[in-house]
């Protein structure tokens, strides 16, 4: 590791060096590998909710036990903001390893919260607290985590394959996911049946998921910082900070109003379809695990090729193609989804949607990070992210069980549309941050 660094002079990447480099391709990797495991911890919760959510809350029916945990999976994505607020600070002024090193320390101490929490009928209220307090841990720790790693792989990729090697934070954020769902599809069929798995199965992956982040701990330990942070600290600007941030109001609107129907669409096909495949459309716990792995599988394909394009066309037209297409679609797929006959046809349906939602998945990190300068650039993409995820992404899966409860469940896909139609004025208005990169403009000056 100690070779690796010392490829680069100072502990830094040229950023005008448009050949990838193997220590550049190396520090995308390891970037890349921490915020997997980061997501992979975050997700082992809505994976396995199915598992444990009679563990931490008294017996009522499926739905009710749902739309608990499901609650306090929104309420530790209301703490992002702040997280963003504090990585960001801590990735602008100290750097972008350091804190993506504290944010995956963070993870790891709520993962192991929840594996070594105890049950409801053990330990009464103070069960659901603990889940509670280890779920605004996490949420922290993924606030600071988008922010600095997109912040990073954007600075230490080369212009001219931005784009691909920025999409790598989706493919390793939606692997977190399908690992998530590889690990619970593994114990179903090979190690666990349902009462062990409801038991103390469950607890399994937050168990694996501490140990992962240490890992990744010592992983980013060696990572070279950018030479884009090197630079704007060099030339002794203010860094970081709500006040720089308030500098930049119309690039904060433009980040959330891209994000608003983006991450909504995302949390509908990820951790939502979960359980709308379960409770609406009918398939069994197996098949549900198996259509939602291979439509993350699928959609994790996606993520480079379209991160690839949009280094050839720009990036403005796959957010087009996203919003358009996700507006007039959502509810046509959803109502199929709905009514499917089996899970190969849920699967392709899903799959459909996964052909629109990936536009914006792709390259929305990368999007956010070319509109900021660098001394601001981690808090600028992280925060107000981070406000959009917490009022959009984090409650769709309530909303979309609140609605079935109702008996209003297509409201919600009416909901969803009117989200993303946001997001297409939005888009409709920007322009093409691939042709007037904030990263480009320093590479050039320095």
């Amino acid at each position: 590791m100690h070779t690796f660094a010392s490829k680069v002079a100072g502990g830094t990447l040229p950023a005008s060096t448009e050949r990838i480099s193997g220590a550049r391709l190396k520090a995308i990797f390891v970037g890349s590998a921490g915020n997997l495991v980061e997501w992979f911890d975050f997700y082992c919760y809505a994976a396995f909710a199915l598992y444990f959510a009679s563990s931490f809350f008294p017996a009522q029916d499926a739905t009710a036990q749902m739309m608990s945990t499901a609650g306090i999976f929104a309420l530790g994505f209301f703490v992002r903001p702040i997280g963003g607020i504090l990585f960001g600070h801590i990735g602008d002024r100290h750097g972008r390893k350091v804190a993506l090193m504290a944010s995956v320390l963070l993870m790891c101490v709520g993962s192991l919260m929840i594996a070594c929490a105890p049950t409801y009928a053990s330990a009464g209220i103070v069960s659901p607290c603990i889940l509670l307090l280890a779920r605004l841990l996490q949420g922290l720790s993924l606030g600071g985590e988008y922010g600095a790693s997109a912040t990073y792989l954007s600075e230490m990729a080369d212009s001219k394959r931005r784009g691909f090697y920025a999409s790598f934070q989706y493919v390793t954020l939606i692997g977190g996911q399908l690992l998530a769902l590889v690990l619970l599809l593994a114990l179903q069929k090979f190690f666990l049946d349902d009462q062990q798995l409801r038991a103390w199965g469950w607890r399994i992956p937050f168990v694996i998921g501490a140990m992962l982040a240490l890992v990744a701990l010592m992983m980013r330990h060696d990572m070279p910082e950018t030479q884009s942070f090197e630079a704007a600290r060099k030339k002794a600007k203010p860094m970081g900070g709500i006040k720089q941030l308030a500098k930049h109001p119309k690039e904060v609107l433009l980040v959330i109003g891209l994000t608003m129907g983006g991450t909504l669409a995302f949390y509908v096909y990820t951790v939502y379809m979960q359980k709308f495949l379960r409770l609406s459309v009918g398939l069994t716990d197996a098949q549900t695990t198996a259509v939602s792995a291979a439509s993350l599988l699928f959609a994790m394909c996606l993520q480079p090729l379209y991160g690839a394009l949009s280094d050839r066309i720009g990036r403005r037209p796959l957010l087009l193609g996203f919003a358009v297409l996700g507006t007039v679609f959502t509810v046509p797929l959803m109502t199929a989804i709905r009514h499917a006959s089996g899970p190969w046809e849920a699967f392709a349906l899903i799959a459909c949607a996964w052909v629109i939602v990936s536009g914006y998945t792709s390259i929305n990190a990368l999007v956010k990070a070319e509109l900021f300068p660098a001394n601001i650039r981690a808090t600028g993409v992280g925060v107000p992210y981070a406000v959009a995820v917490s009022l959009f992404g984090g409650t769709a899966e309530y909303l979309g069980l609140w609605f079935k409860s109702m008996n209003l469940e297509s409201g919600f896909y009416w909901y969803v549309t009117a989200v993303i139609g946001c997001t297409l004025i939005v888009c409709w208005f920007m322009r093409d941050t691939a042709a007037n990169s904030k990263i480009d403009e320093e590479a050039r000056s320095n």
